[in-house]
């Protein structure tokens, strides 16, 4: 079962509500995807440390509905 981009954004949303969220299907297929996320929030966090916060709002899907997923993490530019 795919899951939809939209889907995704929402969860990682759901947990860090002052992320910018942009999902790209790498695939076509719904399993494959790349995901940049960007919040104030993360500033002062490692990039470790903002990876875990993101795939904490998508432990249930991952390796389920969500096969894949590249991501990027990082702060808005001022």
């Amino acid at each position: 079962m795919a899951m939809d981009a939209s889907e995704i954004e929402r969860l990682i949303k759901l947990h860090v509500p002052d992320a910018e969220v942009t999902i790209r299907d790498l695939a076509g297929d719904g399993d494959h995807y790349a995901a940049t996320v960007l919040a104030e929030s993360f500033r002062g966090k490692s990039r470790v440390q903002q990876h875990q916060i993101v795939y904490e709002a998508l432990k249930a899907e991952m390796g389920g509905k969500l096969h894949a997923l590249a991501l990027q993490t990082g702060t808005p530019e001022p």
